[in-house]
């Protein structure tokens, strides 16, 4: 009975790790409140982060629309890839890491010299 459960753990933790995403994917509310991301795999292992909801009235018609793009895991629980802001329209280097239900993503330019992050809860 034992190995019948390590068995469906194996399988789960595999079957979690080739979404690409592992703990990250789901919806996650940014910690001041103004914008949801909800992350999916997105094909070769990685996770991509749609805009699920902005505070900002503007914002309504980017519903949908790709921020985070092709973050790969670069270590235990933290990807790396590219973000897109569409409020500038320009592309950023971009990290995030995840701890627990806590989600920090950065976004750099100039090599990694000039960063802005946010922190982010998994809604519930």
């Amino acid at each position: 009975m034992a190995r019948a459960w390590l068995v469906a753990l194996a399988m789960a933790a595999a079957s979690t790790a080739s979404a690409g995403g592992g703990g990250v994917t789901g919806i996650w509310t940014r910690d001041d409140g103004a914008a949801k991301i909800r992350f999916s795999a997105c094909g070769g292992g990685a996770v991509c982060g749609f805009l699920a909801w902005k505070r900002d009235p503007g914002g309504a018609g980017r519903i949908g629309e790709e921020v985070f793009v092709d973050m790969k895991p670069s270590d235990k629980n933290a990807w790396a890839g590219s973000a897109f802001n569409p409020e500038d329209g320009r592309r950023y280097t971009a990290k995030m890491t995840l701890s627990g239900d806590h989600l920090v993503t950065s976004g750099c330019v100039l090599g990694g010299l000039i960063c802005k992050s946010f922190g982010w809860t998994r809604a519930k």
